[in-house]
């Protein structure tokens, strides 16, 4: 009788194994010296992992022009924070390809010898952030959690866990994790224009939003600073066009020659922006390689 037991035994250890391996399991820490930035992803089987990011893209805030108010306010904002002083949760909104992102990945080079980590997190995965913040709250390193191109459609998870933790839940009270996000949209919900008839007026002229949006605005008011950026006058769009086309080597004579493509190239893509001042200069370069 022994034997058929201990062969029964043994079946039913290996299928609790394999129940567990299947079952998922807590977010663990990756090796924090393998990068300065990293990203959260979940896995198909629901697993979160961290992953370092083993290409950083190297960009520094004197490659990033036009932008200077911005630049001050959220350097200002870092430095605070890296230096264990008070620092706020911070919204970059504005025109598309202004350099939201790019100066967030700027500032990270700029304090990630004083111990400046990034975590890029996903819109879909805000709902891990709570776990995320527990993995990093003892940490020595200061770390911003990054939300790029952020926006929610209605009834979306992340929304509400994203409002609790720049709340200031219990989840989130630790002082080593700020959130950096940027947006097209100032609410970063959508907006109709039914909502407008939500509006109530006092007889003194007073105009007070209804539930709905007062709902959509308190997200976006959770963030302590808000940082706008602006479309480019056609100056600034060919100084910085002009800045890119010297960090590839061209001379002044060249740099003013190509004014003119310069100004086509964004009048065919419908956009003045930064982003279109480097991809014109790539494809410049790559045009003309013959550089002094």
């Amino acid at each position: 009788m022994a034997d058929p037991l201990i062969a029964f035994l043994a079946r039913a250890e290996k299928l609790m194994d394999r129940i567990e391996s299947a079952l998922p399991q807590g977010l663990s820490a990756p090796d924090w010296g393998a990068s300065i930035a990293f990203r959260y992803r979940r896995r198909s089987s629901g697993q979160g992992v961290i992953l370092p990011v083993q290409h950083v893209g190297a960009i520094s805030l004197d490659d990033l022009k036009e932008i200077e108010p911005q630049k001050e306010q959220i350097y200002r904002n870092t430095e605070q924070f890296v230096h264990g002083r008070p620092a706020n949760n911070v919204l970059l909104t504005g025109a598309r390809g202004t350099g939201k992102s790019s100066l967030i990945r700027a500032c990270l080079h700029a304090f990630a010898g004083q111990g400046l980590r990034l975590i890029e997190v996903d819109k879909a995965e805000l709902v891990d952030l709570p776990d995320i913040v527990d993995i990093v709250a003892e940490r020595p390193e200061k770390f911003i959690v990054f939300c790029d191109d952020l926006s929610f459609d209605e009834g979306e998870p992340g929304y509400k866990v994203l409002k609790s933790v720049l709340d200031g839940s219990v989840a989130a009270s630790t002082p080593n994790v700020l959130v950096y996000a940027t947006s097209n949209r100032r609410h970063l919900l959508p907006e109709y224009m039914a909502e407008n008839l939500t509006y109530t007026h006092k007889q003194n002229g007073e105009v007070h939003p209804g539930e709905v949006i007062e709902e959509k605005i308190s997200l976006s008011e959770r963030f302590g600073l808000w940082v706008s950026f602006y479309p480019f006058s056609q100056e600034e769009y060919l100084h910085i066009a002009e800045q890119w086309l010297q960090a590839y080597g061209f001379s002044p004579l060249q740099i003013a020659s190509a004014r003119s493509e310069a100004l086509l190239w964004a009048l065919e893509r419908g956009s003045r922006s930064g982003r279109v001042a480097w991809q014109f200069a790539r494809d410049f370069a790559g045009r003309n390689p013959a550089t002094p």
